[in-house]
């Protein structure tokens, strides 16, 4: 089964950090892979995710856009 995808690309702050705190809270343990095209959201999501004691694996793809996987214990 795929891990849950939230799509944040093209939003501003702080809908991306809303939207992953929201799919972080409903979970028990496990992976989000996150979404976003901003360097700004990509901090602000890895230092929120990182208070909440997840973990969290950045990529940047070719196109500037990045990948988030966060991890709940």
């Amino acid at each position: 089964m795929a891990d849950p995808t939230v799509d944040a690309r093209g939003l501003s702050c702080p809908e991306p950090v809303l939207l992953v705190k929201r799919a972080i809270d409903t979970m028990d343990a496990g992976t989000i892979d996150v979404l976003v095209d901003s360097v700004t959201s990509c901090e602000n999501v890895t230092r929120m995710a990182e208070s909440l004691s997840c973990s969290v694996e950045t990529t940047e793809r070719d196109d500037g856009s990045f990948v988030l996987v966060v991890k709940k214990r």
